[in-house]
């Protein structure tokens, strides 16, 4: 997998050399390519530099951030972008949610949680060229193309790396390290992902119980779901589903 370009924006250049010193790049195969310290320059810098992810504050001069994010998705709508913001209101959560933001990050960042944002983008960007892969005219469909789908369809089935290798007839270490190698995160990272993935729009979209939705998601044991969910999105499913459809932060 190639390594994939990220755009710096903040104007704060403390946040900027945080960045660039305190998270592992390397080990999430990414790498830094520019920075911008206002709106007009993150228009620029996105035109010249094309990155793959864009880590965008919200309070930048001349330009909002997400006024930069809306402008640039018309040029360039594959760019993924990360809020990351001092703004714990839940109307902004809620525009990022509506521009389709990867996910959004409060200051001071806690580094682990964003590398978990970065695996979870990485997912998301794969997803985005799958979709692509699907339209009529492409190739034929490549072995992680259709173990993923297998995922999907399968989800509130038992699935693990035995699962796969007897279904698709392969090595279960070639399979993990295929996930590694096309994706960019562990097969129970990806599985982490479209499970709660899962369980988010269930929880939102439908008013089966905590115990249903744990079910429905791939988990038999709903206190297990519960601990994976909370340590994944910082609150339990329950509090999930009561604030976002409160008009809450969530």
């Amino acid at each position: 997998m190639k390594k994939l370009r990220v755009l710096l924006v903040d104007d704060e250049i403390i946040i900027r050399e945080g960045f660039k010193r305190l998270f592992d790049w390397e080990a999430h195969d990414c790498q830094v390519v520019g920075e911008a310290a206002d709106g007009m320059e993150a228009l620029a810098r996105i035109d010249a530099l094309h990155p793959d992810i864009v880590i965008m504050d919200i309070n930048i001069p001349i330009m909002s951030g997400l006024k930069v994010i809306q402008l640039s998705r018309m040029k360039h709508p594959q760019i993924a972008y990360v809020i990351v913001s001092g703004y714990d209101d839940f109307s902004y959560c809620q525009q990022a949610l509506r521009m389709q933001i990867t996910d959004y990050i409060l200051k001071p960042v806690n580094y682990e949680e964003f590398g978990t944002c970065i695996d979870n983008l990485k997912i998301s960007l794969f997803e985005r060229r799958i979709a692509a892969t699907e339209a009529p005219g492409k190739q034929e469909e490549r072995v992680i193309t259709g173990i993923t789908r297998y995922l999907q369809e399968h989800l509130s089935q038992e699935v693990s790396l035995s699962v796969l290798a007897e279904r698709f007839h392969l090595n279960p270490q070639y399979i993990s390290q295929l996930f590694k190698n096309e994706i960019g995160v562990g097969f129970l990272a990806y599985l982490t992902n479209i499970r709660m993935e899962r369980a988010k729009h269930l929880l939102l979209s439908t008013s089966l119980s905590v115990a249903e939705v744990a079910e429905q998601s791939g988990y038999g044991d709903y206190r297990i779901f519960t601990k994976v969910f909370k340590k994944s999105e910082g609150i339990t499913p329950s509090q999930y589903r009561r604030d976002f459809l409160n008009g809450g932060s969530v």
